[in-house]
């Protein structure tokens, strides 16, 4: 298992087949970081599913409206919606959108971001300076190349469980 170097900034993500542990980048951006952590901490992300896998780019997931496949997944839907909370600003950097980055998914406003996010299965530098960098897979990446593919994939994988890594014993 990865050192865990900051457990109030590690997210572990628990998927089918094992779990991925996210660090978190709050230097860099400390909005997109927090939300994430307040959205793991009332485990909104508990369930949701990925909802846009592109083979050879990113696994999109993080829909906490329309997402959670336990309650209210809706197929059609999922994608469009976020969390009750207020969209968030852009916070680029000049990180690269390297394999294993998490990026804040938004629409076309660069300020859309909220509750969606996508992890990259390469090194996708075409994206640099267009989203939000706000962590990076330290272990588990295996299971993140695991994740069912499609848009929408007919039968998606989800978030089994999404928790900051100091609440868990």
């Amino acid at each position: 298992m990865a050192e865990i170097k900051d457990p109030e900034n590690t997210i572990i993500i628990q998927l089918k087949d094992g779990p991925v542990t996210i660090e978190l980048l709050p230097d860099v951006a400390p909005k997109h970081a927090e939300r994430m952590k307040e959205l793991a901490r009332a485990g909104a992300y508990d369930n949701v599913a990925f909802h846009r896998v592109i083979d050879g780019f990113m696994a999109q997931t993080g829909d906490v409206e329309h997402g959670d496949m336990e309650n209210d997944y809706n197929a059609r839907r999922c994608g469009t919606g976020g969390s009750e909370l207020p969209d968030l600003p852009a916070e680029f950097s000049k990180l690269p959108h390297d394999r294993g980055t998490l990026g804040a998914a938004r629409s076309q406003n660069p300020n859309s971001a909220n509750s969606q996010f996508f992890i990259n299965f390469k090194d996708n530098h075409f994206l640099n300076g267009q989203y939000t960098v706000y962590g990076r897979v330290i272990e588990g990446m295996e299971h993140v190349d695991k994740i069912v593919k499609g848009e929408p994939p007919a039968n998606p994988d989800r978030m089994i469980s999404v928790k900051v890594a100091a609440d868990v014993a």
